[in-house]
């Protein structure tokens, strides 16, 4: 049987999750698994909660076979013959993770990776998501208030606090739906109307996104409507208008004869470009809630809000880039910000951030850990999947060849390196090491 660790999570101040909540560890030590879980003063759940189920209390992971964490392990951390589950963000080759993608080759070590545990059909069985749409949501309507107020207008946004400050997502949810009913009551100034929020995606980010937006008084619209919604002679002070986006919206084929089809977009995404520019110019506040990879075209790009911002400041305001992917769908994210230092102002002229909500240009919200700020309710849902797949993984023998390997299937999946290895579906990560 194998022995667990469960590490310190040491990239980001303020990561609070865990991966395995005591409740869980408890289910496993009376089965008679061994766990070690190291000290921390900053998690969710105290160092007590763990040893109260069983686990042993350590300072740093000693001779457990399997370590668990939550996000990317350091360079230099790895040891032989181990296998480490975490989410690596590797699987799209990203040049900012392939030294440890290197690293955890190098040392003969296996990896795991949550984001790439699916069931047959290719859905993801252990996620986030749902947690950083509710985060990524509560963050960019406080954004927004705060932004507006640096503008010059006051509106009832202000009520709102950055998400880890609230003690529970309800207590979170309380104060949306206050802001609600005073939109609904009162109305928002005429010269912010119409809100619309624009929502890219429609997976478990985009609906934790939507979970916090029917909170407040909203009317769904397409994506055709929110183009002549300001010329509309119903549009009301009292009303946000949602439109969410699909893949047709955001690209069209660049062969102008051709339709747009849905498989073809996923195989052959060279074949298509943005349509979403003329979009945005009707939003005050983009969601990126989407998956996206380098294969696919941007939606928005540096030079495009330079063009946006050439007549003086455009309606959209907010972007809250919940997908964050530096450099990605969003261009103009430079880096996944902190929980503490949220957000930052990317002027169009110069191509530069200036942290925080002063600054001529467009506000961007792109916490790396959303979840994060909303740590218990997150790693209990996370844990919740997880401890399904533990006791065939502990019972696991990983001393055979990796087709010989007896894991359940979708973990099995999962793996992309084993014994220093890329692992077959993985082999074409090859070309993005150096």
């Amino acid at each position: 049987m194998q022995k667990i660790g469960i590490r310190y999570e040491d990239k980001y101040l303020m990561e609070r999750r865990v991966a395995l909540v005591p409740e869980h560890i408890k289910e496993l030590t009376e089965k008679g698994v061994e766990i070690e879980v190291v000290r921390s003063q900053k998690r969710i759940f105290k160092d007590a909660e763990f040893e109260e189920a069983g686990a042993q209390l350590v300072d740093e992971v000693t001779d457990s076979d399997i370590v668990i964490g939550v996000k990317e392990m350091p360079i230099g951390y790895f040891k032989k013959d181990k296998t480490y589950i975490f989410f690596s963000h590797t699987i799209k080759g990203q040049t900012y993770n392939m030294p440890l993608l290197q690293d955890l080759m190098d040392s003969g070590a296996s990896l795991i990776d949550y984001e790439k545990i699916e069931d047959a059909q290719g859905k993801r069985l252990i996620f986030f998501g749902r947690f950083a749409g509710l985060a990524g949501m509560i963050n960019s309507l406080w954004s927004l208030g705060q932004r507006w107020q640096k503008l010059g207008v006051d509106t009832p946004f202000l009520k709102l606090q950055q998400t880890h400050h609230y003690n529970s997502l309800e207590d979170a949810k309380e104060v949306v739906k206050k802001i609600g009913a005073f939109i609904q009551e009162n109305g928002l100034p005429e010269n912010l109307s119409p809100l619309t929020i624009g929502i890219t995606g429609y997976g478990n980010v985009s609906k934790g996104a939507q979970e916090i937006l029917a909170l407040l008084p909203v009317t769904e619209i397409s994506p055709e409507e929110l183009l002549t919604l300001k010329n509309s002679k119903d549009v009301s002070t009292k009303v946000i208008y949602k439109a969410v986006f699909k893949e047709e919206h955001l690209s069209k084929p660049i062969e102008t004869s051709k339709k747009f089809e849905l498989q073809e977009y996923y195989d052959h995404p060279e074949l298509f470009e943005s349509q979403f520019e003329k979009y945005i110019p009707h939003m005050t506040v983009l969601m990126n809630c989407m998956y996206w990879d380098d294969r696919y075209p941007r939606i928005v790009t540096k030079d495009y809000l330079k063009k946006l911002f050439k007549d003086g400041n455009p309606k959209l305001t907010v972007i809250g880039d919940v997908t964050c992917d530096p450099d990605g769908s969003i261009e103009a994210l430079h880096k996944g910000t902190e929980i503490e230092d949220p957000v930052f102002v990317y002027n169009p002229f110069t191509r530069q951030p200036a942290m925080g909500f002063d600054g001529e240009g467009l506000l961007i919200m792109g916490v790396d850990i959303l979840p994060s700020e909303l740590p218990r309710e997150a790693s209990q849902t996370f844990s919740d999947a997880l401890i399904g797949f533990l006791p065939e993984i502990v019972n696991t023998d990983f001393d055979v060849s990796f087709e010989n390997l007896q894991l359940p299937p979708p973990i099995k999946k999962a793996m992309i390196v084993f014994k220093g290895k890329l692992t077959p579906d993985y082999e074409y990560l090859n070309e993005h090491l150096t």
